[in-house]
């Protein structure tokens, strides 16, 4: 079993567009936008990242506006639902700061214990607020949303699997304990992770999904440095899985595979940061492009969507 991983980095979807998209976790969730960058393999679409103050592992949700993009169908072998943690009592002023936003799929539950407001991204991306007293993470409140209301970062993510066999099995492998089961739902967490520690897996029988917008691309799991990563990676190849050959993605280096279920997995570093190339004071101002795009910067500020 490995002891590497230390529980989600961050959560990676798709969207139709990217004003959209920053008006609602910025406006809406206040959350701030620590970098505005493009993606590496299609540099005319943004990928955007939202956190706390610096992008903290486990508090970042980033995402690749295509403009226009279809919506996808939610289905089997995804993540279906990305949920942040809350301070408790405070779900009611969510609940009506949600609905002034004319936020969709308002909910509540109860899952193991903890309360939830259940929502809807615009695309129909599904995110939920668990009420916590344990979640002692400095929040972001520089978008108006106050201490004592704000998002702590990432609670747990919910994969959808037609069987949570294989899957369980490698999340336990990645060092995951089995804690309880509710229905049809197993959760796996962490014990000795950062907070963002907490998977849910739900079995359902239903057709595979189809990615669009409002879909979730992967997840990403927080290891310290490169070493810690290697040593996945190796463990993973040992184990018989495709892993893909480390990759710089300026802010942490990345690998991924496939999982079982269908989810694409990824093992990132926590280093350098989101502070490597903007002050901390700054971050997400300024269009930063990998150096391979840099060429592209006049082409590109013109055809991206002005978003501030």
């Amino acid at each position: 079993m490995l002891d590497q991983i230390q529980g989600l980095h961050h959560v990676t979807s798709l969207a139709s567009s990217a004003g959209q998209n920053n008006r609602f976790f910025t406006d809406l969730l206040g959350l701030r936008r620590v970098k505005k960058t493009v993606n590496f393999d299609a540099p005319d679409v943004y990928h955007l990242y939202y956190g706390d103050a610096l992008g903290t592992p486990g508090s970042v949700m980033t995402y690749f506006p295509f403009p226009q993009a279809a919506r996808g169908r939610h289905g089997s072998g995804e993540v279906g639902r990305t949920a942040f943690s809350v301070p408790e009592g405070t779900l009611e002023a969510w609940a009506e700061r949600l609905a002034a936003g004319q936020a969709k799929g308002l909910a509540r539950d109860t899952r193991f214990g903890e309360d939830r407001l259940l929502f809807d991204g615009p695309d129909g991306e599904g995110f939920a607020l668990v009420a916590t007293s344990a979640d002692e993470r400095a929040p972001w409140t520089g978008n108006g949303v106050g201490v004592a209301l704000a998002i702590r970062g990432f609670h747990s993510v919910d994969m959808r699997l037609k069987d949570n066999g294989a899957t369980g099995e490698l999340l336990e492998f990645m060092g995951y304990r089995k804690l309880a089961t509710e229905g049809n739902l197993t959760r796996f967490a962490i014990e000795d992770g950062g907070p963002a520690h907490v998977i849910d897996v739900e079995t359902l029988d239903a057709p595979p999904a189809d990615q669009g917008a409002g879909s979730v691309h992967h997840i990403a799991f927080a290891v310290e440095n490169r070493a810690r990563q290697m040593e996945v990676r190796e463990a993973l190849l040992d184990t018989g899985y495709q892993v893909t050959p480390v990759i710089d993605r300026d802010y942490f280096w990345a690998i991924y595979f496939r999982a079982p279920g269908g989810v694409l997995f990824e093992v990132a570093t926590n280093e350098p940061g989101f502070d490597v190339d903007e002050d901390s004071a700054h971050l997400g101002e300024a269009l930063k492009l990998p150096s391979q795009h840099a060429h592209l910067r006049g082409q590109l500020e013109r055809r991206l969507e002005p978003i501030g």
